[in-house]
């Protein structure tokens, strides 16, 4: 994915968009998949708040702490009232435990064994894990959503099921929706 919407909370959104033509029903797919209402969230790359905004509109109880990388995206999110902290996902995550876990367009920024060292630490601090993110496709199947080799780090969805412990719940080509639940 063109590194640009990374780093420009203005544009973040309108590129988002176009890069991933689902972004917007991979959010709803991403709420619709969470167990219970959850009171305590983390969100994983919490970007500009998107998830987060559509977490409360769906869960007004809940309380979301987000993590970020970017100080801008931090700035941005903080400005429109989400709670943020700087920090990568490869941190030790804040102190739980955490009711919900949830990422979406973040988790494949890690490589393999990172994905699986958060699952893990996710594991001990939470008690549910949704992840919507972009995905290997079938073999021949088309890969809509732009990778960057240098940056983005997709995997087969059945590993991400296998690693997480999760099911999957929705999936269209290369993006997919993967719930877990801890208890």
């Amino acid at each position: 994915m063109a590194a640009q919407f990374h780093w420009d909370p203005e544009t973040y959104l309108e590129t988002m968009r176009a890069e991933v033509p689902l972004f917007d029903r991979l959010q709803a797919e991403t709420i619709k998949a969470i167990p219970f209402p959850p009171r305590r969230v983390l969100e994983l790359g919490v970007g500009t708040g998107e998830t987060s905004r559509a977490l409360l509109d769906s869960y007004p109880a809940a309380q979301i702490t987000g993590l970020d990388s970017s100080p801008e995206m931090v700035f941005h999110a903080r400005a429109s009232g989400i709670e943020v902290r700087l920090a990568r996902m490869e941190d030790p995550l804040p102190d739980g435990p955490w009711d919900l876990v949830v990422a979406v367009l973040s988790v494949h920024h890690l490589e393999a064994e990172g994905k699986r060292e958060l699952f893990r630490r996710v594991r001990e601090h939470a008690r549910a894990l949704v992840i919507g993110d972009v995905v290997l496709t079938e073999e021949g199947g088309e890969q809509r959503t732009p990778v960057d080799p240098e940056r983005d780090f997709p995997e087969r969805a059945e590993d991400l099921l296998a690693w997480s412990g999760g099911e999957l719940r929705w999936r269209d080509g290369d993006l997919a929706v993967i719930a877990a639940s801890y208890d």
